[in-house]
């Protein structure tokens, strides 16, 4: 396993051709391209562990990921995320295939199964949905996806295009995208089908982008859903393998990662970003300063102000909306994903009302309400190396969606001193999440070693 440097420990040797803000994926996935073209790249992570949302964390010897359930693409060397994924680690990260059905649906009593296969699942759909007008609907909706899908490839290109071709091109190379992403996913569904039931399987998966049917972008649908259609995969080794298996290839070319490194400012002279400055006050300069922290982070923490205002997007921050909050509940046992018959497929488990926004209305309203998804994965069935890390213990997650807003009132309060009120509210909706698990998996039941709830003030 990667130990990776930290800050504190170990000074920051030598000058650097770039420095990048965050270990996110985005950040690793740079420093690595970089790298390959022989950079010398130091990524700078605030955080105790590399990896953004692939990291993991331990308690009481089980592992679990926070942000990596599962990933597509991976089915084929020639698949677009497979090939950059083994350029970025010289082939080195491995993905365990999670099997022919690689996402459960589950409103009230009923099952729907996604198969990895387009026309699998095409057929599989249509077993749920025997009706002509049915069929032709999920024929239709799988060209949409395609269409939009095909749509984006000119949209992304356009951003690296030289300004010239952006100026005569752009709006051209824009255009078939454009005609997705400004529908929302709901609009786009009725305009081919008025079955409820049918809109609600197909957006079954739509926490995986956080935003119901009528406020999620189709283009952004339509790009999850195909990403998924040739199965899901999971990282051998678990997600942290991800940062492990990037960390090499930037060290070959001189470069490192420093975690428990926060950056308090990008040092700007000229009009142009020359370093950044870290929490303790040390100055790094650097030719290139990449920011992998976020938009917001970015533009409104680390920028200074007047040339944050220069660039013309602090306006974009009051258009810019959180993102859905959520509670993830890491459950440990002591018994193995074998022993235990656990599933390597997810579960995405509804009300037995297939209107995604109403049942998502009626829990904000009112907290009490049912559940409007329960999201359960399974790390230690999906990845084969754990048994080897962890023998004779497995791992769940159950994520579900909470407003910020609930748990707002401890803001700027210590984990673990927050009081008798906030952990009666986890337990409250720990035992909610655990209802779920026990509807479809009843034999964990009375089997849980270890159980621990994370609220958005830790997301």
């Amino acid at each position: 396993m990667k130990t990776f440097v930290s800050y504190k420990q170990q000074p920051v040797d030598g000058k650097y051709d770039a420095v990048i803000i965050g270990s996110g994926i985005g950040g690793l996935a740079t420093a690595a391209i970089l790298a390959k073209e022989g950079k010398r790249v130091l990524v700078l992570e605030k955080h105790y562990a590399a990896g953004g949302f692939s990291h993991t964390f331990k308690r009481k010897n089980y592992e679990w990921d926070v942000g990596v359930h599962y990933v597509g693409g991976m089915d084929k060397p020639t698949r677009i995320l497979k090939k950059i994924f083994d350029h970025i680690t010289n082939q080195q990260l491995q993905w365990a295939d999670m099997g022919e059905v690689y996402d459960r649906i589950i409103f009230g009593e009923k099952e729907y199964r996604f198969v990895k296969g387009l026309e699998n699942w095409k057929q599989q759909m249509k077993t749920y949905f025997p009706a002509a007008e049915d069929g032709n609907a999920i024929d239709d909706y799988v060209d949409l996806v395609f269409k939009a899908n095909a749509g984006s490839r000119n949209f992304f290109a356009e951003k690296v295009v030289p300004p010239a071709v952006s100026w005569l091109a752009g709006s051209l190379m824009r255009s078939k995208f454009l005609k997705f992403s400004n529908q929302t996913t709901l609009e786009v569904l009725r305009s081919i089908t008025n079955n409820q039931e049918l809109i609600g399987v197909l957006t079954a998966q739509f926490g995986d982008y956080g935003l119901t049917p009528s406020e999620s972008s189709f283009a952004m649908h339509a790009m999850l859903v195909n990403h998924y259609f040739n199965g899901g995969y999971y990282p051998v080794g678990g997600s942290a393998s991800i940062a492990e298996s990037i960390a090499p290839v930037i060290e070959q070319a001189g470069g490192k990662i420093y975690i428990s490194a926060e950056v308090s400012e990008i040092i700007v002279k000229n009009n142009a970003a020359i370093g950044v400055k870290m929490e303790d006050g040390r100055e790094i300069l650097s030719d290139i300063i990449i920011s992998n922290a976020g938009f917001i982070n970015t533009f409104s923490k680390l920028l200074p102000e007047n040339i944050a205002a220069q660039t013309g997007y602090l306006k974009h921050l009051k258009t810019v909306k959180p993102s859905a909050a959520h509670l993830s509940l890491y459950i440990g046992l002591q018994h193995s994903s074998k022993e235990l018959n656990l599933p390597k497929a997810n579960y995405w488990i509804y009300p037995d009302n297939y209107d995604h926004d109403e049942n998502m209305r009626n829990y904000l309203n009112d907290p009490s309400a049912p559940l409007p998804v329960a999201y359960i994965s399974f790390p230690a069935a999906k990845d084969p190396d754990f048994e080897n890390r962890f023998p004779g213990r497995s791992t769940i997650e159950i994520i579900g969606f909470a407003p910020y807003e609930w748990f707002a009132r401890w803001e700027g309060t210590r984990w673990h001193k927050r009081g008798d009120d906030y952990e009666q509210l986890k337990e409250q909706f720990s035992q909610r999440l655990l209802e779920q698990l026990y509807r479809v998996e009843p034999q964990v039941k009375g089997k849980i070693d270890h159980s621990e709830l994370s609220t958005p003030l830790s997301t």
